[in-house]
């Protein structure tokens, strides 16, 4: 009639019988549902066989499921709300029907579980492990009451026509419940800083994985392939720790849960092998784990309290010892000053000397000089008539020291006609003096050497700030995913505060930053005694001791704080990725020291800053290759040798010829005169022995370093450069003292001190740091293998003692270099030899 009636409203002209072609589809349409009524029926008279049986625990029930009947067990139990308890599903199939597995369902009252048994789990390169016997654990569903009765029930269904033998028993899990009082019965102290340890030692090697559950929720993840869904997660093998706090568990309670994975490849171990076919099951074997499980209570707020104020008195008490050294040096100095001043009621003329500029170093060539032999005074006189220093008035040197320093070029002296045609002159004499290397204009290298530490600022600020937003993200990541295999921390000793993992070992890099602070103050108040003796025209001042210059010393503290900051962020995520971080300055203060040493003696002829960061910036490329591409890779080591040994070969001819070399198409021809006059023609010695000394000794060093690396081919590429640099280091520095000694100069008692002190202090440092608490070069639960308790306070570990010495050791290191030519500021330059 619908149909009709539609008919009749589109045309209603035409009332006639429908169209044949529309009764033929009626007819068909009905037969359709007359067939699917009929089928429905034949399916409901095949409904499968459903049994329900009464079942109880500890009980171990043989059956037999097939494609057509289905058997359900139900259990019922009482739970009480104080009291947790486990209930364990095992199941065991005893045919061998893989193309039909047997489903078993767990229906309890807020969660439901299921499992397919044959269960096939899958590993590297999908290989699929089937596992026939199989136990689940039931967590218990959450209630009001003092104590209810539950039931819960267990379907069991295949679709296999032949018929599935399995055993199915249902036990009460003992020890179920790790007891723990600090749990139960929270200390007052532990409400914001608490935290649990959980230790899991075992020795043998098996990977396995470690879940916390914390919101204590069901249904409880514990398959190999879904253990890392929910709350923390890590990898381990012999031991490991995972540190909660209270803030993570507000139900004072979590789920602890262990899986053995399928492979050991997971955590570093070897693959067995196989032959890789597609879909072929392979027999994992028997992988059972012995483990204890401990949990205890974390440190305290005290705890923390006094790591904080343990720390801040360490580094403050640097500073009251600077303040008492401060105050009898300056005492000395003040003495110092009476001896060298000139005396007040005498004029210039009267003295018979011109009064000094400030901006011009070196040694004057009037009658009144004293040169200490025969051999200066030679040079003094040879040069007398080349060197024509330009003599000013007192009324002229207050107005030139009121000039800018921004309209001094460094070029403005060196274009001078006499300076060009005494360069190679003066500066390949065989004994050449400080006054010899210290001819510019003080403003010009004043102006030189700021300019490293206004660059190794703006160095810091770009290099930092992505930092801080990386390790962000990473810290974030962490906590978001609870998965603890991203950063490897050392968790024995990893107290945690807020959304930091390791707060203990990021208050350990305070030392950097404080005594690099310490140090730009110790260097502002030389700095400004130093310009206040120009200003007064002292003649220590003017034209002894070495050039003052404290550019680099500025940068060198500039650095040693950002080390300690770049240090923080490393440790709050430590890993592969970020490793960079925590080297990156190391190598510019190794560069910096070794450029500050050699300026000492040499301030013409130092590197500019742009040429030294753009090196430092070159080593540090070298060193993210060398940590993405370097591990076994050997057409990387081979370039990176040859580099290492042509950089050496070059940078020790510019030292031996003080940059009187030039390096273009007739070096070649040049190397083979020089070997031909100096070595086949006739049998000389080096010129400058003690430079050649020094120089086939670095290139010793240095050649026996590439060997090594070549040859070994380290994992840690970023320390085994930071070894080439501090060898070459250590090299130049004892070479510095050496000749120091041999040239009739002494050590200061203050200097002295520093240096042993420091020697000492590097000595225990390298001790606690060649521990290995952690390392990012192997897997994660390898990693944990290297963890250890804590060592001090039970806050800081082996690392933060590393952190603490080196820091305390590097700001010693740093006043050595301060210190260690205080005892020339009353020798004229020109009595100084250069070395």
């Amino acid at each position: 009639m619908v149909l009709r009636s539609c008919w009749k409203s589109r045309h209603k002209n035409n009332c006639g019988p429908a169209p044949r072609w529309i009764r033929s589809g009626l007819a068909a349409l009905f037969w359709l549902c007359v067939t699917q009524l009929d089928f429905g029926c034949g399916a409901v008279r095949e409904t499968k066989n459903v049994v329900q049986k009464d079942a109880e625990f500890d009980v171990t029930y043989n059956d037999t499921v097939t494609s057509e009947n289905q058997t359900i067990y139900a259990f019922n139990h009482t739970i009480s709300r104080n009291k947790t308890e486990g209930v364990r599903v095992s199941v065991d199939v005893l045919s061998q029907g893989l193309e039909s597995p047997t489903l078993f369902v767990v229906r309890q009252k807020q969660a439901v579980l299921s499992f397919q048994v044959p269960l096939i789990l899958r590993g590297l390169y999908q290989r699929k492990y089937p596992y026939n016997h199989v136990g689940r654990t039931l967590c218990q569903p959450p209630t009001r009451a003092a104590s209810e009765t539950q039931y819960f029930f267990v379907d069991v269904s295949t679709l296999s026509s032949t018929g599935t033998n399995y055993q199915l028993r249902v036990s009460r899990v003992e020890s179920f419940t790790l007891q723990n009082s600090a749990l139960q019965r929270p200390h007052p102290n532990l409400r914001f800083y608490s935290a649990l340890f959980v230790l899991f030692p075992t020795l043998v090697f098996l990977c396995f994985a470690l879940s916390l559950f914390l919101s204590f929720q069901c249904p409880v993840y514990d398959l190999d392939n879904n253990v890392a869904f929910i709350g923390m997660y890590q990898t381990m093998t012999k031991k490991g720790a995972i540190t909660v706090q209270r803030k993570d568990f507000p139900s004072n309670s979590f789920y602890v849960v262990v899986v053995v994975k399928t492979e050991d490849e997971a955590c570093g171990g070897p693959l067995r092998f196989y032959p890789l076919r597609p879909d072929e099951l392979i027999d994992a074997g028997n992988r059972t784990k012995v483990l204890d499980v401990i949990v205890t209570p974390a440190i305290n707020s005290e705890v923390y309290v006094m790591g904080m104020l343990f720390c801040l008195g360490i580094f403050l008490s640097f500073y009251l010892l600077t303040l008492l050294v401060a105050c009898v040096e300056n005492k000395r100095m003040n003495k110092k000053r009476e001896v060298f001043q000139n005396p007040a009621d005498m004029s210039p003329a009267e003295t018979g000397k011109t009064p000094a500029s400030p901006y011009e170093y070196g040694s004057f060539a009037d009658n009144g000089s004293t040169l200490s032999s025969e051999a200066i005074t030679d040079s003094a006189t040879s040069t007398d008539n080349n060197y024509r220093y330009l003599e000013r008035s007192l009324e002229s040197v207050g107005r030139s020291r009121q000039e800018s320093l921004s309209s001094v070029e460094e070029d403005d002296y060196d274009t001078l006609d006499d300076i060009n045609s005494d360069k190679n002159i003066v500066r390949t004499k065989k004994f050449l003096y400080v006054s010899d290397l210290s001819r510019k204009d003080k403003r010009v290298l004043s102006k030189k050497y700021q300019i490293y530490f206004w660059n190794i600022a703006t160095i810091a600020v770009f290099y930092a700030l992505p930092v801080v937003q990386l390790v962000i993200t990473y810290q974030t990541v962490v906590n978001v995913t609870g998965n603890q295999d991203i950063c490897f921390y050392n968790f024995l000793c990893a107290h945690p505060l807020g959304a930091l993992s390791a707060f203990n070992n990021i208050l350990s890099n305070l030392g950097y930053v404080m005594l690099g602070l310490l140090f730009l103050l110790i260097v502002l108040k030389r700095d400004i005694v130093h310009n206040r003796a120009l200003v007064r025209n002292e003649l220590s001042a003017l034209e002894c001791g070495i050039p003052k210059h404290f550019g680099l010393f500025y940068a060198m503290g500039t650095a040693l704080m950002m080390e300690g900051l770049l240090s923080a962020c490393y440790h709050v995520c430590p890993n592969y990725t970020n490793f960079q971080f925590d080297t990156s300055f190391m190598y510019m203060i190794a560069g910096l020291c070794m450029l500050k040493l050699y300026q000492k003696r040499h301030p013409d002829i130092n590197a500019s800053a742009y040429t030294a960061y753009a090196c430092l910036a070159a080593v540090i490329f070298f060193s993210v290759l060398g940590v993405v591409f370097g591990k076994g890779n050997t057409v990387f080591w081979i370039i990176f040798s040859v580099i290492h040994i042509l950089s050496t070969l070059l940078l020790s001819t510019q030292l031996y010829y003080m940059g009187r070399w030039r390096l273009d198409s007739g070096v070649l021809r040049r190397m083979v005169y020089i070997v031909y006059t100096d070595c086949i023609r006739q049998c000389s010695g080096p010129m400058y022995i003690d430079r050649m000394v020094l120089l086939v000794m670095g290139n010793i060093v240095n050649w026996s370093l590439a060997a090594y690396g070549l040859i070994e081919r380290p994992n840690d590429f970023a320390s085994y450069l930071l070894a080439i640099a501090i060898c070459n280091l250590l090299l130049y520095f004892a070479f510095y003292i050496i000749m120091k000694l041999r040239s009739g100069e002494r050590i200061q008692c203050l200097a002295l001190v520093c240096i042993l002190f420091t020697a000492v202090v590097w000595g225990f440092a390298l001790y606690f740091f060649f521990q290995g608490l952690s390392t990012w070069q192997k897997t994660p639960a390898e990693s944990r293998e290297h963890n250890r308790d804590c060592i001090v306070l039970s806050f800081f570990d082996d690392h933060d003692i590393w952190h603490f010495l080196s820091s305390i050791a590097m700001f010693g290191s740093f006043l050595v270099l301060l210190t260690m030519d205080d005892d020339l500021d009353t020798v004229q330059r020109d009595k100084i030899f250069v070395f």
